[in-house]
């Protein structure tokens, strides 16, 4: 079933949202050559015990961390651990947080110090991918606006949309109806209504789009083992345009034409 938020609703998401910018702001000031991906855990975790907040992540189905932390061929779902970053890796970041039982989700992927041309604009496409998925998601539209943006552009730009996962749904659960594809065809799909959360996430690969799952049955990477990048927001669709419930608190939180 389809909830449509209300703006109430919405102003308990944006403070979840609130805690997942600074989960993604914090981390990213740390990624470095030399840290490890249990580290920028810990930095997560912390964020959201000062805000009184709970993970998104954090026991759901069993995961054990705080945020997904997914290096290079790795696309979602990596679990922190030990593993040290190098100069030249890029990392995804995926952060979630609970406020009044409210979720809210991004994800963002950073450079570790120097990185290959192919990986920065990799990086680039990915977070204007993104940027052109919510500039569709407009009332009066269809869902499928939104991932015929996304695949338009990422392919044009010579990389490959992944299929196997998509955006979603959310309020009081992480994930809820509708599925969000980052493809397909423009005016198919659902209606877009007025009060409609998702969470609209490219993951764009540099080769193919096939993916496997490692045997922590978790960590999803390219089959082919090329780079792979990702970037998240949780979008509230209002007759004035999409709001981003996830951005930064001194920035835009909605999205023009």
């Amino acid at each position: 079933m389809i909830t449509l938020k209300t703006a109430d609703q919405t102003t308990k998401m944006r403070a979840a949202g609130l805690v997942v910018s600074e989960m993604l702001a914090r981390t990213r000031e740390a990624v470095r050559p030399g840290i490890t991906t249990l580290d920028l855990d810990r930095i997560a975790a912390e964020v959201i015990a000062r805000h009184g907040a709970k993970s998104s992540f954090l026991g759901y189905y069993g995961y054990p961390a705080t945020i997904c932390t997914s290096v290079n061929e790795e696309i979602v779902h990596g679990i922190p651990s030990k593993r040290v970053l190098r100069e030249g890796d890029i990392i995804g970041i995926d952060a979630g947080a609970i406020v009044d039982e409210w979720h809210a989700d991004a994800a963002i992927t950073v450079p570790v110090g120097k990185i290959s041309a192919e990986a920065a604009k990799l990086i680039a496409v990915t977070e204007e991918a993104l940027r052109r998925g919510i500039a569709a998601a407009r009332v009066g539209g269809r869902l499928g606006d939104i991932g015929a943006a996304v695949q338009r552009y990422a392919e044009g730009e010579g990389f490959s949309v992944v299929r196997n996962y998509v955006g979603h749904g959310i309020g009081r659960a992480m994930h809820e109806e509708p599925q969000v594809p980052n493809y397909g065809a423009p005016e198919r799909g659902i209606p877009i209504r007025e009060g409609l959360c998702i969470a609209i996430e490219p993951m764009l690969n540099a080769g193919r789009p096939e993916t496997r799952t490692l045997k922590d049955d978790w960590t999803v990477v390219t089959a082919d083992t090329s780079l792979s990048a990702h970037f998240e927001h949780t979008i509230w669709c209002t007759d004035k345009g999409p709001v981003v419930l996830t951005a930064p608190a001194s920035g835009r939180v909605s999205v023009a034409a």
